[in-house]
């Protein structure tokens, strides 16, 4: 049975960092792309970023990009964000995603994190 979970999420200040972490049980991940999606209160589940099975190719989007990093552990089975410069806009339940295909579309996620909460005050 494969297993994402999620670690790292907490309350912070704008301006401080976090880095979440994925961890992936039930299988090896290598050569699979992966992702992270955030969900705010009231709206609909958003790409954040997404790193190609090599790690050669990270995809960002643009509300993050600069101040977002992710990358991969293949031996550890773990993917993480690095999150820098922290805005109260920032905050949202996010999510870690396995991908069959495209790392950036929720559609292509063939399993889900259960999430964990990040809290950006001003």
């Amino acid at each position: 049975q494969v297993q994402l979970v999620e670690s790292g999420g907490g309350l912070v200040q704008a301006g401080d960092s976090l880095r979440l972490s994925c961890t992936v049980s039930g299988r090896s991940f290598d050569y699979l792309p992966m992702g992270w999606f955030r969900q705010a209160p009231g709206k609909e589940r958003e790409f954040v970023a997404g790193i190609k099975g090599s790690g050669d190719s990270t995809y960002y989007s643009d509300s993050v990009r600069g101040r977002f990093t992710i990358s991969r552990d293949s031996a550890k089975n773990t993917v993480y964000l690095q999150m820098n410069s922290l805005e109260p806009e920032d905050t949202a339940v996010y999510y870690c995603s396995l991908s069959k295909r495209d790392p950036t579309l929720p559609a292509d996620t063939a399993y889900w994190g259960q999430g964990t909460q990040v809290t950006v005050s001003s």
